[in-house]
């Protein structure tokens, strides 16, 4: 049994150092083996085993580049030799050495998995060289190929995930039309921090939700995806106003942990029969008001973030008489926090207010678009935050 040795006669500095595992139990054929190598001119470093047991070790234990594999040894032999191997390094470039008698051996140990087969008493040292370069590059091919498979397979199983968790509104009788629009700050994502529903309850009442959990990252996405469902529940449950922000509370403190996070968020409930909206804050800002004269933001009674002060906080309620035709929109600051243009301003809320006012007139999906497009077009992405944009518009002329 030898350990492992260094070697690099011929090849050049920058080359690879082939770490090469020989499991061999003749030791004439293992130094004609070893003797080969150093003719390659190949940088390498050899291992050489006498049992698939010994070298068990050495392949759970640290990576080896490629596998000179005997068939014939005490403890394997043949094709279930191979498959031993493979079960131990299935990425690992596997070379069989067979018989002169073995005219078959080398066909089966390729179909067992092997990268290729030498046949002991006609190698040469270019055909050893070129075999050890050509196993290795396909094995780490198939290697980069496999990983990129699981990689393939692992996004689309969270992105139907993901797509999964997004909220569809749940509406019954609602003559209202709800736009709604979600874009995670973070690249590729499908589910950032902030979060919007909207349901329809047995008395006909349109309740809406937007929501900005503090932070980002998984964390951030899986606590606002957790609200946005305690939400929806709760309000189909009966619960509304101060009551339903109370247990929201409860949730995100126990579904946080040990981390600080927090939540702003816009509780709004619509009433087409007594034509006025209901407005709870939580830390958020107002929602915006499109009537015939123009788009304004609301004037709203505030309240404290969600998990900033538990158990302490108090939401009023604002009651907005609508419209006979309007819209209401309900956004998240990852609309008003980029910057205006080339200047180190910010857009805000009056910036926001002024692209409205330039933007043609056009359907509400076509609107908001449009809009979240322009925002996005004066950041230049400079700034990154999740958006999330809820306009309900009705029209009971």
């Amino acid at each position: 049994m030898t350990a492992p040795a260094a070697h690099t006669s011929g090849g050049a500095a920058q080359d690879p150092v082939y770490r090469v595992l020989l499991i061999e139990d003749d030791q004439a054929d293992a130094l004609l083996v070893e003797e080969l190598l150093h003719d390659t001119g190949l940088r390498f470093e050899l291992t050489t085993r006498t049992t698939l047991a010994e070298a068990r070790t050495d392949l759970s234990a640290r990576a080896i580049d490629c596998i000179l594999l005997d068939l014939h040894l005490p403890d394997a032999s043949g094709t279930k030799a191979i498959a031993a191997v493979r079960e131990l390094a299935p990425h690992t470039a596997v070379i069989v050495l067979t018989g002169l008698s073995e005219t078959q051996a080398g066909a089966e140990a390729m179909a067992a998995g092997a990268q290729d087969y030498l046949v002991k008493g006609k190698v040469e040292a270019d055909l050893l060289h070129r075999t050890v370069r050509y196993a290795v590059y396909r094995s780490q091919t198939e290697r980069a190929a496999a990983e990129a498979q699981r990689a393939r397979l692992r996004a689309e199983e969270n992105t139907r995930l993901e797509r999964g968790l997004l909220p569809q509104p749940l509406l019954s009788t609602s003559a209202v039309t709800v736009t709604t629009r979600y874009l995670p700050g973070a690249e590729r994502a499908l589910l950032g921090g902030d979060f919007l529903d909207v349901v329809e309850d047995d008395d006909q009442l349109l309740h809406a939700v937007v929501g900005d959990v503090s932070g980002h990252g998984p964390d951030a996405a899986a606590l606002g995806v957790c609200l946005r469902i305690a939400w929806r529940a709760l309000v189909l449950a009966g619960h509304h106003g101060p009551c339903l922000l109370h247990l929201m509370e409860r949730i995100l403190i126990a579904e946080r942990g040990p981390q600080p996070l927090f939540a702003t968020c816009a509780l709004l409930t619509l009433d087409q029969n007594a034509a006025t909206a209901t407005l709870y804050l939580a830390g958020h800002h107002e929602p915006l008001l499109t009537t015939a004269k123009g788009t304004r933001e609301l004037a709203a009674a505030h309240g404290v973030a969600l998990g900033i002060a538990p158990q302490l906080g108090t939401w009023p309620a604002t009651v907005v008489p609508l419209p006979a035709a309007g819209a209401l929109t309900l956004y998240t600051d990852g609309l008003t926090e980029g910057h205006n243009g080339p200047h180190t301003e910010r857009l805000g809320v009056e910036g926001l207010l002024a692209l409205i006012r330039s933007l043609p007139p056009t359907d509400p999906a076509a609107h908001v678009d449009r809009l979240i497009k322009e925002t996005q077009a004066l950041n230049a992405g400079r700034h990154t935050d999740d958006l999330a944009v809820l306009r309900l518009d009705w029209d009971n002329r």
